[in-house]
């Protein structure tokens, strides 16, 4: 039976949270010729996985980034169409519990873009606050693969144990765990320097993909404590974790500060201003040098171009090291999903 494992996953993928999202990301209808563009801007450029949920759509536009991607890819024609890889995320609500109910799920998805998901994932896992739920949905997705509705199966956000334990158990049914995807940027290291998943996914032959590399925008170097801030959430999150990236350390005054290194903002912009790239481009370049497989979103073609300019070149070990040090120093970090396991 044909994977994805046995396909070449490009080094970048495109995040379609946005396509949809009101609420966090301002979306509107009058959007979408924009975001067919940077549809096809992107597959054309190689950048052929599209990663969406079946929870993406604020209100009534529930399952609108589904929508939008299967109209998208209907009426794409030029380089790069057969390699085109839709990778939806099957939402744990409290209403799917059994198996059946996750092959129904897909099916609705599939609806909405006009073909077969190509890859399917668990959103999230359900261990942290609903073990006993979690059985019959992953039964749901081995099934769905055994019944070849999709090409491959995914987890998000998955610690190493909850990651082992799945693997053991679709092994034993002959179902490989093609992706698994996790928060990872240089604002939120956690899942590799403390969870070790790269090792892990390494060992287990699977893709490490990095969702929210740019940290939801922080890392763009657009925003700073003075303003302006996005509306919203986000401007409230913003406003909380800009104070610790600018200091940079924990430590217990000023000059103590200076001398344990530059703050990981500084330290972005010095390597961007030093290979002439955006400080977004040199930390999406970041996680695809770190092994993983980075998910920026685009709303506009102009964000699209700018992603794709983290293509094509790769940071030196030195660079590599002062950001890491940088990202390790940082006295605030991103968030973590609360559905993150261990």
């Amino acid at each position: 039976m044909q994977t994805l494992q046995k396909l070449s996953l490009p080094s970048m993928g495109c995040g379609t949270w946005a396509w949809g999202n009101q609420l966090l990301w301002g979306y509107d209808e009058s959007m979408d010729e924009q975001l067919q563009a940077v549809f096809n801007l992107c597959v054309s450029n190689g950048v052929t996985l599209f990663d969406t949920g079946d929870s993406y759509g604020t209100g009534r536009l529930n399952g609108r980034s589904e929508l939008l991607l299967g109209r998208f890819n209907r009426e794409y024609v030029g380089l790069g169409k057969e390699n085109i890889c839709i990778a939806t995320k099957l939402a744990a609500y409290p209403w799917r519990w059994t198996r059946q109910s996750m092959v129904k799920a897909c099916q609705s998805s599939a609806q909405r873009l006009g073909k077969n998901v190509d890859l399917v994932q668990m959103h999230w896992s359900t261990a942290n606050y609903a073990p006993w739920q979690e059985e019959g949905l992953l039964d749901g997705l081995a099934d769905l693969y055994e019944q070849k509705l999709v090409k491959g199966v995914g987890l998000s956000n998955y610690g190493p144990k909850r990651l082992q334990r799945v693997h053991k158990k679709f092994a034993e049914r002959g179902v490989p765990i093609t992706t698994l995807q996790v928060q990872y940027s240089l604002l939120s290291t956690y899942p590799v320097t403390q969870l070790n998943l790269k090792d892990l996914c390494d060992e287990l032959d699977i893709k490490l993909i990095a969702y929210s590399p740019l940290a939801l925008g922080l890392l763009t170097g657009k925003y700073s404590e003075q303003g302006p801030l996005p509306k919203g959430i986000r401007g409230l999150l913003f406003k909380q974790i800009l104070s610790g990236m600018r200091r940079g350390v924990r430590a217990a005054s000023r000059r103590e500060a200076a001398s344990a290194g530059k703050s990981l903002l500084e330290c972005l912009r010095e390597v961007a201003q030093f290979r002439n790239k955006t400080m977004s481009q040199v930390a999406i370049n970041w996680c695809i040098c770190k092994g993983t497989i980075p998910i920026p979103g685009a709303k506009s073609v102009e964000q699209a171009k700018e992603n794709l300019g983290a293509l094509g070149w790769q940071l030196g070990a030195g660079e590599i090291a002062e950001l890491d040090k940088a990202a390790a120093n940082a006295d605030k970090k991103m968030v973590q999903n609360i559905f993150q396991t261990k």
